[in-house]
């Protein structure tokens, strides 16, 4: 029997500007769906796990195709609740070069925003789950939201469930009153594994590190020393995952991870993407390699070396999902990156 993940959170509506072209350039706009936990759902759903995705969507037609998306990878919407009067959108300009990709968001008043713990059927959400996922993302979204997300990562643990977090910090979002390392070092005291890049540690939990990648260098004993600063702040997590992209421009990156476990930091092999197609949704694919190769495997170096495969991967795809298969992560670990055509 798969085994069962359960995550929390928005799916939007995103809409792209063709190519590499800026914000209505031209007068269109790529239309699909997206947002954090959502694109992990579908991963884990597409790899063969039973993958249930919670949320609210607007009983309309753009909630209609939202729900009809995530059913076609496999997800599990049966928890998903019809409510509210919109799906939250975003709006994004793909980066090259020196000009960085840029991420417009339009999500006040969306379904997901009003959402409350009360709206919610826990003991029907963690029957028989295994894992649960949210990222940092949700409380960010409105009071409500954040309240919500604390109820359940609450919920999650009262039922022995284990629980990740990607801390995931976006600063346009934290409008609504109290501030991210607030909101997130309280929810954070509920979870045993942390996903976050070294910005993302910072920012939402307010935790100072000597690190800084964009200049594309990597200083491992940082990263060492910021894991552990993670770690001595929160006792309940046993393991803190830091992904490390080095930024040498908007479509060549450097991408990497290191998983402290409280005993030992573990690395990750170094891809050098010297050719990004769509960075978006990049920690996704990687929050759910590790959450799948810890629910099959419970071997860390594994689940470390198959998300940054599978994030690595990611970058190769258009979209917010990615439509990768474990055979091809499997095929990148074996070392065959040469992109070859297969016949």
């Amino acid at each position: 029997m798969a085994k069962r993940v359960v995550t929390l959170g928005e799916i939007m509506l995103r809409l792209k500007a063709p190519g590499h072209e800026r914000l209505f350039q031209s007068p269109a706009l790529e239309a699909s769906f997206g947002g954090a936990e959502s694109n992990v759902a579908v991963s884990l759903a597409q790899w063969g796990l039973d993958a249930t995705f919670v949320t609210v969507l607007p009983a309309n037609p753009v909630g209609d195709a939202a729900l009809a998306e995530l059913r076609r990878f496999g997800v599990d919407t049966s928890l998903v609740r019809r409510a509210g009067a919109r799906v939250g959108i975003y709006y994004l300009e793909a980066g090259a070069a020196q000009r960085p990709s840029r991420v417009v968001y339009d999500r006040a008043g969306s379904a997901m925003a009003a959402a409350r713990a009360a709206d919610f059927d826990w003991d029907r959400v963690f029957a028989g789950a295994a894992w649960f996922h949210l990222s940092g993302v949700t409380p960010a979204l409105s009071a409500s939201a954040a309240e919500l997300s604390l109820a359940a990562v609450r919920e999650a643990r009262a039922r022995g469930v284990t629980v990740s977090c990607d801390y995931n910090h976006r600063a346009s979002l934290w409008t609504w009153g109290r501030s991210a390392p607030e909101v997130m070092r309280e929810l954070v005291r509920h979870v045993q594994v942390g996903i976050a890049n070294e910005e993302d540690c910072q920012r939402a939990l307010g935790i100072e590190a000597d690190l800084d990648v964009r200049g594309g260098r990597l200083d491992e004993a940082a990263v060492r020393a910021l894991a552990e600063r993670v770690l001595e702040a929160f006792p309940n997590l046993e393991k803190q995952v830091i992904t490390l992209r080095e930024s040498h421009g908007a479509d060549h990156n450097g991408w990497s991870a290191c998983l402290h476990d409280r005993r030992r930091l573990l690395a990750s092999r170094r891809y050098d993407i010297a050719r990004v197609v769509d960075r978006v949704g990049g920690g996704d694919a990687f929050a759910a390699g590790l959450v799948y190769a810890l629910v099959t495997s419970g071997d860390d170096q594994r689940a470390l070396e198959f998300a940054a495969a599978a994030g690595c991967l990611k970058h190769s795809v258009p979209g917010d999902f990615n439509r990768v298969s474990v055979a091809e992560i499997e095929t990148l670990l074996k070392g065959d990156a040469s992109g070859r055509v297969q016949r």
